[in-house]
């Protein structure tokens, strides 16, 4: 088993790239067939940590006239969520009467996924879905769950493939899980 040292802390695998893809393709598969005859939706991604997962998913959805665009919050110190979420870059798109997609690349807690909600249905969208490559539902206290969901995962700490460690190892094709001590 390969370990990997980020920030003096030891990761092994998890989940490799090529999981990663399956599942990828599978989300796509279930956005594309959840819009029926609509197919320009707006992708709104949350930078920083999605936005691996977004370029991979909206490529994977192949509609041409969907689009993409970028929203940032943040909520996350460390290797925990601090509870409080703050709108560090805002929404410049109208959204209004459109189906909008919010891509994550992880809810845990719900407070973030619940904010976001909130924010984007203030610009009155046809409707608002979210697509998450990483759910822990064991960890979520509020909001609802999402509506496409890669891996349901336990309620550990895990970087890689954008997800990060105070900035680091968002680079790494695999994802990587905090080994046990």
């Amino acid at each position: 088993m390969t370990e990997t040292v980020v920030k003096g802390m030891t990761f092994v695998p998890y989940l490799s790239e090529a999981e990663i893809t399956k599942q990828v393709n599978r989300v796509a598969r279930e956005i594309v067939e959840s819009l029926g005859d609509e197919k320009s939706p707006i992708f709104v991604c949350v930078l920083n940590g999605a936005y691996v997962f977004a370029a991979d998913l909206f490529r994977a959805c192949n509609l041409p006239e969907a689009e993409i665009t970028f929203i940032r919050f943040k909520s996350y110190e460390g290797t925990s969520s601090t509870g409080v979420v703050n709108e560090v870059m805002g929404l410049a798109e109208n959204l209004e009467g459109r189906d909008v997609i919010i891509i994550e690349d992880i809810v845990d807690t719900g407070v973030t996924a619940k904010a976001l909600r909130e924010a984007l249905a203030k610009h009155n969208p046809k409707s608002v879905k979210m697509a998450t490559l990483l759910f822990k539902p064991k960890s979520l206290t509020t909001g609802q769950a999402p509506e496409f969901v890669g891996f349901e995962i336990p309620s550990k700490f895990i970087l890689g493939y954008g997800l990060d460690l105070d900035g680091q190892a968002r680079g790494l094709r695999d994802i990587l899980v905090l080994k046990d001590k």
